[in-house]
């Protein structure tokens, strides 16, 4: 629910914009502003997790979550679905941080890669499906549906959550480091509205320039706060674990060109091919039959390579990936552009089960709040910045080839964006080759067998 709701809007923006009578660019605030929140309150939910108890937390997040995607489906204008893009935001910061550390909480290492396996389905599946839900729904629908298809969602969940979830919670009596949130929050903040203002058709260079220099500040001023305060919001210090470190760096940037990959392949098709918005959201579903198919093979794997060989191969495949479909063409029969979004998919799964599955592999129980925490952070601006950043390359793209639109121009810009989300792996490729070869043996049970040979 709450990673759909950050892309689903996007393709029904034109049809929202034409039954409110507004320009379709006056919409872009609804969905900066469910991102934003989300962005900007993920930092406190370990430690509202601790206070309350995460079953409380889960469930009422889930409820506020579903309470808001019912108002936005009877929204009457952009103010209305704005603020209820904000209460979404409010709910979806809390269920997927909160989810995922009842389940590292609870699960021994052993257990663990199959655990992260079930969390991973969510990221994966959520911005394959959404642009092909948003196209066909505001198609044939109307828009409003892409919203109230959560309500019966969450009348489930909630239910299913008091039940299922354990109420873990740390110890009483921990104060909210306010210092850190504010600083935390103002940075964040910032960036998501100065990135999100670059991708926009015309950008306002003073609001860009302001809010990036804003959250330059911020964010530089919170994380010299952060490695000196006693009790910091966020623990920086679970950086200098490598297998730790690898995800949150290397792993945001994988995250954020598997966000961009999908919303640039439906602009691809529909600008530059001419396709309908529900045709290119259909074709989509390629990505996700990649995922899946490739699902049951990722844990073997892992234990037959080892997670480094397996997540160094996943980054540079998807980097080839993404130049097979710069290379695409108006003349290419459709099943070689479905073979290319397929092997996307398959090599995007894999990759990111590699990230998921050593990213807690090595942190300590103590450690396990702040380490979620942050990760949840550092993903959610991967994964909400991802679009910001397809737009920025489409821009660019935009500038270097003569502009966006049908024809050989729109093609062409197109084409420069795929380039340069497959430049931008390079990071998380060089951080995969420096990662040491036996990382996260201990949760993969990669070099068992080998052990088991030695003695005898």
């Amino acid at each position: 629910m709450e990673i759909v709701d950050g892309t689903v809007i996007a393709p029904a923006v034109p049809h929202i914009a034409v039954q409110f009578g507004v320009p379709a660019v006056s919409l872009n605030l609804a969905i900066t502003a469910y991102v934003l929140t989300i962005a900007v309150l993920v930092p406190i939910s370990g430690w509202l997790s601790d206070r309350w108890g995460a079953r409380t937390v889960f469930v009422s997040a889930v409820g506020v979550f579903t309470v808001a995607s019912a108002g936005c489906a009877i929204a009457a204008g952009v103010p209305m679905l704005t603020a209820m893009r904000v209460l979404q935001g409010v709910g979806g910061a809390m269920m997927v941080p909160v989810g995922r550390l009842v389940v590292l909480r609870t699960t021994s290492k052993a257990q663990l890669v199959r655990a992260i396996a079930y969390l991973t389905w969510p990221a994966l599946v959520a911005p394959v499906i959404a642009p092909a839900v948003g196209g066909v729904l505001s198609t044939y629908a109307s828009w409003r549906w892409i919203f109230v298809i959560n309500v019966p969602l969450g009348l489930v969940g909630i239910p299913l959550a008091r039940r299922l979830v354990p109420d873990v919670r740390g110890p009483a009596g921990n104060r909210l480091d306010w210092r850190g949130f504010t600083l935390t929050a103002v940075g964040v903040a910032a960036l998501v509205v100065g990135l999100e203002g670059v991708g926009m058709d015309r950008p306002d260079w003073a609001v860009v320039t302001g809010a990036l220099a804003v959250a330059a500040l911020a964010l530089t001023t919170a994380v010299l706060y952060l490695l000196r305060a006693p009790s910091p919001l966020l623990d920086l210090g679970v950086l200098r674990i490598p297998t730790y470190r690898v995800t949150a760096a290397g792993g945001s940037v994988f995250r954020a060109v598997i966000t961009a990959t999908p919303f640039l392949v439906a602009l691809f098709l529909q600008l530059g091919f001419g396709w309908t918005s529900a045709r290119a959201g259909l074709v989509l579903i390629a990505l996700f039959v990649g995922n899946l198919g490739v699902k049951p093979a990722t844990t073997p794997l892992m234990r037959r390579f080892g997670i480094r060989s397996l997540m160094l191969f996943s980054v540079v495949a998807s980097a080839g990936c993404l130049l097979g479909m710069a290379l695409l063409q108006r003349s290419t029969v459709l099943p070689v552009v479905l073979g290319v979004l397929l092997l996307s998919g398959v090599f995007r799964s894999v990759g990111f089960t590699t990230y998921n599955s050593v990213a807690f592999a090595d942190v300590e129980p103590g450690r396990m709040v702040h380490a979620n925490t942050l990760m949840s952070t550092l993903q959610e601006l991967g994964a909400g910045l991802g679009v910001a950043v397809g737009a920025l390359l489409v821009r660019l793209g935009e500038a270097l080839t003569g502009g966006v639109g049908s024809g050989q121009a729109g093609d062409q810009a197109f084409r420069v964006s795929f380039v340069l989300l497959a430049v931008l792996l390079a990071l998380p490729a060089v951080q995969a080759m420096r990662l040491d070869p036996a990382a996260g043996d201990e949760v993969t049970g990669h070099g068992d067998r080998a052990t088991r040979r030695g003695p005898s």
